[in-house]
């Protein structure tokens, strides 16, 4: 191979958003069919869960999601009553955002699915490779920590 062409195909970086969509888009298809969210619409949903009440730039900084994504699952999980906007006594620019109790219904439903996703997931693995993959990507986080 000629040292001036990039060979995408063992391109660490590529393969590792290659191998990030395609786990993404298998498990869309949980979210999409249960309740036809979006992936962002999800993510949104999910952080807002774990969290609670968060900012949409929280929310953006979490879910590593352009602000437009953000806006726009904000603006549809509060179309269907799932999540309230409560301004910010200091700053009217900022609204927390917070679940209503049927967006937290439907995240507690989704947490088992999603947990259930993730087991079956690894378990297409054997117990060496679980091991690898795990620690590989928390060492490959660490390593980008910060920068």
């Amino acid at each position: 191979m000629e040292p001036d062409i990039l060979e995408l195909e063992s391109f660490l970086p590529y393969r590792l958003y290659r191998l990030a969509d395609a786990v993404s888009r298998e498990f869309s298809r949980i979210y999409r069919d249960r309740h036809g969210l979006t992936r962002p619409e999800w993510r949104t949903l999910s952080g807002l869960g774990q969290r609670g009440e968060m900012t949409a730039t929280e929310l953006g900084e979490q879910s590593a999601m352009h602000k437009t994504k953000v806006s726009r699952a904000v603006a549809e999980l509060e179309r269907r009553r799932w999540l309230t906007r409560t301004p910010d006594e200091n700053d009217r620019r900022v609204d927390h955002l917070a679940l209503t109790k049927a967006g937290l219904a439907a995240y507690r439903e989704m947490v088992p699915l999603a947990k259930a996703f993730e087991r079956e997931l690894l378990a297409r693995l054997s117990h060496q490779e679980r091991v690898a993959i795990v620690g590989g990507v928390a060492a490959l986080e660490r390593a980008l920590e910060g920068k």
